[in-house]
């Protein structure tokens, strides 16, 4: 999608309840992220996933990892006590230092050649500010024409209703908000971004199925399968989406 298409879906919005949202099939959140950063120098924002890191290594199932085998050059960036003051080698190609994602103009000051991509992976239901955050990347000149990709759970995913319907909820103690479609949209204009897409992703249960093997492990990937088909024919029940914007 170019951006004068990009930035007419969402003026197409009128936010009533019943209007229709033109919206693409979902795709792999990992490869599709990784595909876009293909031999690109890409910064990689929130980088650690520090809650299972060290389990996804080799698997294919750690984006960070995901992006160095396919870009030309990543510098990542996280606050986690596990990242040294002198930063973590992640590959031949790839670190990740200490530092604030909403901080960005001054991470860039340390940079000889400004990023072609900046990736953002499961980050914003994080931060306390996620329009602060993305508001930070309009003002900043040297990204100009570089690409933003953000990826975050979705509060309309089929896994929220099914699990719901038990009185539970899959929800991070440090997540503080959870996002749609059309918050998502809204959050790209009041930002001031001119053309982006919004792209669902499959809900894939990777951790979940590491840890248990047999019947169990099986019956996770039985559901999961189940769960893919309806994400499949109701592309807004996926399991999250990814923005993408052009800076």
């Amino acid at each position: 999608m170019n951006e004068s298409s990009a930035a007419a879906r969402a003026a197409q919005l009128r936010y009533v309840p019943l209007e229709r949202i033109p919206i693409s099939r979902p795709v792999n959140r990992i490869a599709f992220i990784a595909r876009s950063c293909a031999g690109r120098q890409v910064l990689d924002l929130g980088a650690m996933d520090e809650t299972a890191w060290k389990a996804k290594q080799g698997r294919g199932t750690w984006l960070h990892e995901a992006i160095a085998a396919q870009a030309q050059r990543v510098e990542g960036v996280d606050n986690s006590a596990l990242v040294s003051a002198g930063g973590l080698t992640t590959a031949d190609n790839a670190v990740i230092r200490q530092g604030d994602v909403n901080r960005v103009d001054a991470l860039l000051r340390t940079a000889i050649e400004p990023p072609d991509v900046i990736v953002a992976g499961e980050l914003i239901e994080h931060l306390e500010n996620p329009l602060q955050f993305l508001r930070q990347f309009a003002g900043i000149k040297r990204l100009s024409g570089k690409t933003l990709i953000l990826s975050t759970p979705n509060a309309s995913a089929l896994h929220n209703f099914l699990i719901g319907a038990m009185c539970r909820e899959s929800t991070h103690r440090d997540h503080l908000c959870i996002l749609s479609y059309k918050t998502l949209s809204t959050l790209c204009t009041r930002a001031g971004f001119t053309g982006w897409e919004i792209i669902p992703y499959f809900a894939k249960f990777d951790e979940m199925k590491q840890r248990h093997a047999g019947v169990v492990r099986f019956a996770v990937s039985l559901v999961q399968g189940v769960i893919n088909s309806f994400e499949w024919m109701f592309p807004l029940l996926s399991f999250g989406y990814i923005v993408r914007i052009r800076l």
